[in-house]
């Protein structure tokens, strides 16, 4: 370990926190100087609530609207990029705004 008396660096947070004058330095924090604790991840808010049953109902449908609707009506010759591209993206969508919207507290 690395003392002052020989000369070594000395991590000093008022010297970088504080300028000449007292205001915030050039490296000072982003948040103007505000003292915020951060929160432990056991202690936030994270319930599975309708929120998640949303989402867990949505990757449902995704996961069996497409290859459902593949397998009942099943593409001809003119229809195969139709069936294989398109018709699996509008449930995927679906599933990304959910997941967003569920994921996302307000």
């Amino acid at each position: 370990m690395t003392s002052s008396d020989d000369g070594g660096y000395v991590h000093d947070p008022a010297a970088v926190d504080a300028g000449s004058d007292g205001e915030r330095g050039a490296d000072g924090p982003a948040d103007g100087g505000r003292n915020h604790e951060p929160v432990h991840p056991a202690t936030a808010d994270r319930e599975f609530d309708w929120r998640g049953w949303t989402l867990v109902a949505v990757i449902v449908f995704a996961f069996l609207a497409a290859p459902t609707a593949i397998y009942l009506v099943p593409p001809g010759a003119e229809g195969y990029r139709f069936a294989l591209l398109i018709v699996p993206l509008a449930p995927a969508i679906f599933l990304a705004i959910t997941a967003v919207w569920a994921t996302t507290r307000p």
